[in-house]
C-alpha cells in the first residue's frame, strides 16, 4: 500500500467546478468527506451528488454555501435544512433512473468518491455494503478517490474495482455506521401483523428499513420459504434467515440468492453479508428493474407513506412543502409488485404522527404525490387494511376512513361528504 496518501493529500486532486458523487447510506466515506470539506473552503462551484447518507454531514455545513452545494438525490436528516434553507437542491427521481442518469450525463460526474473493502490478492476491492447508484458513478467518473478501510467488508457481485483504477486512495481501519433497530410502539406492532397476513408463504420481499419494517419482519416469523429482493436491508433480515424463514428457494429470478443494493444495519448485518455467496449485491437499474421485479413470483413490496388522501394519492416525500426524503424506489415497486404474477403492493403508516393524522382528506398544500392513486393497492394502518384495487373514489373513502385514527373518521367523513366523494 505505498501508493496510499492522506485524505487531504487525496482530494488535492479536487478544482473549481468539479461534480463529485460521494458515497451514501452507512458507506459514507468520513474522512474524505472532511477533507473535502477543508478544501472547498478554497474552492468555488463544487457540486456534490449524493443519496440518503448516514453519520455526520459536513458538507451541508452553511459555512460551505458558495463553494460547494449538495444535489441530493434521496434526503436524509443532515440535508433536509440546507435544502429547506435553499442551500442544497433535491432531485426527485426514481433509484432505478439513477445509473442511466449518470450514464447519459444528465448527472455530470469528474470524481467519484468512495469507499471500499480491502483488495484480495488480485487487487480488487468491493463497493462493500452500498453498490446502489455508487457502481454506476465509479465507472463513469474520470477521477476515482477512495478510502480502503480494513473493516468494510467484501461482498458478492459485480461491483469490483481494481486498485489501478484509483486516482488516489487512503487507508483506515475505522468501524463501519451503524444503525440500530428501534422498539416498536404497540401500534406499530399491529400495523406489522396487519402486513404480515397480507404475506403468503413462498412470496419474495421488498422493505425497507426502520421501526415500522422491523415489526413487519418481526411478524414474518412462521412464514415459509420467503424470498428477498430488495433494495435495502438491516438486522431483522438476518434473524429471519437464521430461523429458516428466508430461503429464497421459491424466488423465479436469482434462485437461492437474497438480492440487495445496500444494507443499513449493525455489525451483525455486515458481517453476514461478507463473503456470503447467499447474498449478492447489485445496482439499483437492476434490483429496482420493473422487468426484473415483475418476473418475481408472488412479488410483494411493502412501503412507508407519509400522508394518503382519500382518494388514494401517497405521498413519501415530503411534509407539505418541506422535503424530507425522496423518491426512492417505491414506485418502481409499487408499479414491478402490482404487475407480477400473485403480486402485491402494500404502502404502511401509522394514522397518526405526532397526534397528527396520517390519512386525510386531501394532502398538505405543496405535498408531493410519489405514488399516484391509479398505483395504489394496499394501504395498512395499525387499525386495519384498505383494499384499494379497482375500486370507485367512493369505496376508496369509505376503506380508507375504516382504517384511519378513530378520533379522526367524523371529520374525514364530513371532508368526504363535502367533496361529494360518496355521491351525496
Amino acid at each position: 500500500m505505498n501508493r496510499a496518501v492522506t485524505p487531504a493529500e487525496a482530494v488535492s486532486q479536487i478544482h473549481d467546478h468539479a461534480r463529485i458523487y460521494v458515497h451514501g447510506d452507512c458507506a459514507a466515506c468520513l474522512p474524505l468527506e472532511a477533507a473535502l470539506a477543508e478544501r472547498a473552503r478554497g474552492l468555488e462551484g463544487l457540486r456534490v451528488y449524493q443519496v440518503h447518507k448516514d453519520g455526520p454531514e459536513v458538507l451541508a455545513d452553511p459555512a460551505l454555501a458558495g463553494r460547494l452545494r449538495i444535489q441530493s438525490l434521496f434526503c436524509g436528516a443532515g440535508v433536509r435544512q440546507a435544502v429547506a434553507e435553499g442551500r442544497a437542491d433535491y432531485i426527485p427521481i426514481n433509484l432505478s433512473d439513477i445509473p442511466a442518469a449518470i450514464r447519459a450525463g444528465l448527472i455530470p460526474l469528474d470524481v467519484a468518491i468512495v469507499q471500499l473493502s480491502w483488495p484480495d490478492a488480485a487487487g480488487y476491492c468491493s463497493l462493500g455494503i452500498s453498490v446502489d447508484s455508487a457502481w454506476q458513478a465509479v465507472q463513469s467518473a474520470p477521477v476515482v478517490i477512495a478510502e480502503l478501510n480494513r473493516q468494510m467488508p467484501r461482498v458478492n457481485g459485480p461491483a469490483r474495482v481494481h486498485l489501478d483504477d484509483l486516482a488516489a486512495f487512503t487507508v483506515t481501519d475505522r468501524p463501519l455506521i451503524e444503525r440500530h433497530s428501534r422498539a416498536a410502539t404497540p401500534e406499530i406492532q399491529a400495523l406489522g401483523r396487519h402486513v404480515a397476513a397480507l404475506v403468503p408463504d413462498g412470496a419474495t420481499l421488498q422493505l425497507g428499513i426502520g421501526a415500522i419494517p422491523d415489526a413487519i419482519l418481526a411478524a414474518l416469523h412462521g412464514k415459509q420459504d420467503l424470498g428477498l429482493h430488495t433494495e435495502m436491508f438491516s438486522d431483522r433480515v438476518v434473524d429471519l434467515v437464521e430461523a429458516g424463514v428466508i430461503t429464497n428457494r421459491r424466488k423465479s429470478v436469482d434462485v437461492g440468492k437474497t438480492v440487495v443494493a445496500f444494507v443499513a444495519g449493525t455489525r451483525r448485518t455486515y458481517d453476514f453479508v461478507a463473503d456470503n455467496p447467499a447474498v449478492e449485491f447489485r445496482p439499483t437499474d437492476y434490483t429496482n428493474d420493473l422487468a426484473v421485479i415483475r418476473a418475481q413470483h408472488l412479488m410483494t413490496s411493502i412501503n412507508a407513506a407519509l400522508q394518503v388522501d382519500l382518494t388514494g394519492q401517497v405521498c413519501s416525500d415530503s411534509l407539505g412543502e418541506r422535503i424530507y426524503s425522496g423518491v426512492g424506489g417505491q414506485l418502481d415497486f409499487v408499479r414491478g409488485a402490482a404487475l407480477a404474477q400473485g403480486g402485491k403492493s402494500i404502502l404502511a403508516l401509522t394514522s397518526r404522527a405526532r397526534e397528527v393524522g396520517r390519512i386525510v382528506p386531501i394532502l398538505s398544500p405543496g405535498a408531493g404525490v410519489v405514488t399516484p392513486r391509479s398505483h395504489v393497492q394496499y394501504v395498512v394502518t395499525e387499525h386495519g387494511v384498505a383494499d384499494l384495487r379497482a375500486q370507485p373514489l367512493a369505496a376508496r373513502a369509505e376503506r380508507l376512513i375504516a382504517i384511519a385514527h378513530p378520533d379522526d373518521r367524523a371529520a374525514l367523513r364530513a371532508a368526504a361528504a363535502g367533496r361529494r366523494l360518496f355521491g351525496f
